[in-house]
């Protein structure tokens, strides 16, 4: 397992960077491509969801809520 590394997004036409473990990065970009999206369109659709919640924290629960069929 590597150290977390932080990727660039685009969000609502702004960037801004994540910070996640590769694994979770993976998981991310296979969740897109599943649902026909783009990761930025992913991470954007996650970002209006989130509310107070960090990003990389939300998005790393919904990752794992996916894996585990919820």
């Amino acid at each position: 397992m590597n150290g977390p590394q932080k990727h660039s997004l685009t969000l609502h036409g702004h960037r801004t960077s994540v910070t996640l473990e590769p694994e979770f990065w993976a998981a991310f970009q296979a969740l897109a491509a599943q649902r026909g999206v783009s990761v930025n369109a992913l991470a954007a659709q996650m970002d209006a969801a989130r509310g107070d919640v960090g990003l990389a924290s939300f998005m790393r629960v919904a990752i794992l809520r996916h894996l585990q069929g919820e």
